[in-house]
């Protein structure tokens, strides 16, 4: 098994997980720091249970926006981006074509 010490909100923990898991592990933990700042503004006011709550309600709160679509890209999205697109690329390509012919015709 691994082991890796994350730190989270200046509060060090020792984490056993997988071999191979401690860079996944460290990142993850740099996420939940973050949120432990912004939530405290890096004061130590706050005990490390209600810490934990208030990260995990953050957290969960952002999980479930995803879950509800809120940050999700859409088949049809993707659909009228790729048309949008493909009309673009048709109208530069026009333009390179007519640019190709006109350089041809001046000399």
């Amino acid at each position: 098994m691994g082991q890796v010490t994350i730190t989270i909100d200046k509060r060090e923990y020792a984490i056993i997980c997988e071999d191979g898991q401690e860079g996944h592990i460290v990142e993850l933990s740099k996420i939940l720091d973050e949120r432990a700042k912004q939530i405290t503004g890096g004061s130590r006011a706050i005990n490390e249970n209600m810490m934990l709550a208030l990260v995990s309600l953050t957290l969960a709160d952002e999980l479930q926006d995803i879950k509800d679509g809120l940050f999700c890209v859409r088949p049809e999205d993707i659909a009228k981006d790729d048309a949008k697109l493909a009309t673009a690329v048709d109208g530069q390509t026009s333009k390179i074509v007519q640019l190709i012919k006109d350089i041809k015709e001046v000399k």
